[in-house]
């Protein structure tokens, strides 16, 4: 099975189509809301973020792959569905 995290924003629409992907099709997921994170855990997700050379939110990684945005072909493809 796949791993699926993501970093969202609470007011994200897109963020909010991206969860709602995963949940239409019954893929575990967890999430964590940048915006309403402590002060620690926005740095640690800040860092994994500039990493991976991301610019915005919904930053979703499917076991080691990172998308970002809501790209629910990508996330298809990658989870193999």
């Amino acid at each position: 099975m796949k791993t699926v995290v993501m970093y969202t924003l609470s007011t994200c629409p897109w963020c909010r189509k991206s969860k709602s992907f995963f949940t239409e099709h019954k893929v575990s997921f967890t999430f964590i809301d940048y915006d309403l994170a402590d002060e620690a855990t926005q740095s640690r997700i800040s860092g994994e973020v500039d990493a991976a050379g991301a610019t915005g939110f919904p930053f979703v990684k499917i076991n080691d792959e990172v998308i970002v945005g809501y790209q629910p072909e990508r996330y298809a493809k990658a989870l193999r569905i």
